[in-house]
Parts: structure tokens; sequence; C-alpha cells
């Protein structure tokens, strides 16, 4: 068995970035934590994403509590987290490092994938300097980082995300590591993208994929890409 643990900026990102690998490592025996950068205890949004923690098989979910970028009631009278010292943050999340002792973390890549929002390359940062600060063995040498990506030949199956004026961020194709095909773990995948109900009624990306038909589905989201940070463990 395995600890896996999954840092994503916010409750989604998690289903939408990395539902498939999530999905699979929950089936296959191993240990998975999700921990969310912003939002915080007793939002709907915290529930939602216990929610579809739950379907992916996750067996522990936390919050650091920052503020999401635009959404200040997200965490009332908590600093937003592209607002707050990398340093704290990054301290907060590296003693859920030291108690968690992860083998695996899955978090955003440098580019705050494909949408290249600010909070996800934020928390890309939060963890890299997290790992660092983790006193080892807590971490140790063996602990692997992985980057939930997409490659540049992966541009034409991301069109739906497209928006006027804004280009996706893909990397290099031979930055990419790891192929994974979540085809068999798809149903499960959309199930717990779907459980994040206040993102489906407000038409963000969640209710984009519900409209979609079956085959839009699996194009947009049946391969996951992930790239391994180098020299980035402490």
């Amino acid at each position: 068995m395995k600890r896996i643990l999954a840092v994503f900026a916010h409750p989604d990102d998690e289903s939408l970035a990395a539902g498939g690998f999530l999905a699979s490592r929950s089936e296959a025996g191993d240990e998975v934590t999700v921990i969310s950068a912003t939002w915080g205890e007793g939002t709907v949004r915290a529930d939602e994403l216990r929610d579809a923690a739950r379907v992916l098989g996750a067996t522990r979910v936390r919050l650091l509590g920052y503020a999401d970028r635009g959404v200040p009631e997200s965490a009332p009278g908590r600093a937003r987290l592209v607002d707050a010292p990398l340093d704290e943050a990054a301290g907060h999340l590296a003693e859920q490092l030291v108690e968690l002792a992860p083998d695996v973390v899955v978090t955003h890549d440098r580019l705050g994938g494909a949408t290249g929002h600010e909070d996800h390359r934020r928390a890309h940062e939060v963890v890299v300097r997290a790992l660092g600060l983790a006193s080892a063995p807590a971490t140790g040498p063996g602990t692997e980082l992985l980057l939930a990506t997409h490659p540049h030949s992966a541009l034409p199956r991301l069109e739906p995300l497209a928006r006027p004026g804004r280009a996706l961020r893909t990397v290099d194709d031979a930055e990419v590591d790891e192929v994974l095909d979540v085809r068999p773990w798809l149903t499960t995948k959309l199930r717990a993208i779907a459980a994040h109900r206040s993102e489906v009624e407000r038409g963000a990306l969640a209710a984009l994929i519900a409209r979609m038909t079956s085959g839009e589905q699996e194009a947009l989201l049946g391969v996951e890409f992930y790239a391994r940070a180098h020299g980035t463990l402490g």
C-alpha cells in the first residue's frame, strides 16, 4: 500500500485534474488523502469536496483554509491563497506532510494547468516549497512529486476549455513522463466532478462537462498527463 496525497487549489481541481489517477490508486488499495488549499470548513464547497473524495475512494479530506482569489466568503477572515506569504502557507502544508508521510504527492504543474489559474500556480509553489520544508524522513528521498499537466499535442482535446483572448497553457511533450489512460475510471471521475454541485449550478467547467456527449467527455477527460518533478524534495 502506498500513501497518495493530492494537493490542489480548489475543491473540484482534484477530480478534474487527477480524478482518474486517484480513483485508480484507491481501487488498487492505496491510501488517498485530498487537501484543498482554498475554502474553509462549513462552506458548501468543502462539503462537496468530501462527497467527491468519497466517490474517488479517498480516506481523508483536509483544508488549508485560504480564500479563493475571487471569492472572499470562501474563507472569511483568512487571506487569499495568492496573498498569503509563501513560507506561511508552505509551513502549514509541511506539517501535513510530516504527519501523512506520503509516498506520492500530486498537484498542479508550474503553469497552473491548461487554464493557468493564479490560484493553481500558487498552489504549485506552495507544494514545492512545503516538500523542501518538510523534514526527512517524513517525506524522504522516495517521495514522488507528480504534476498534472497537458502536452502541446493535447491541445485539440482541450478545445472546450478555450476562452476568447486566453491561451491554453501546455508544456513540451518531452516534459510529460506519464500518460495515464483513465477510461476504466472515467465514470467514477465524472461522478466526482458532478459531486461539486455548486460548480455545476453556476455554469463552471463541471456544467460544461455535464452537457457533453459521452464521446466528448472521453476525449477531454479519458487521458491524464503527468510530469515528475526532479530536485525539489529537500
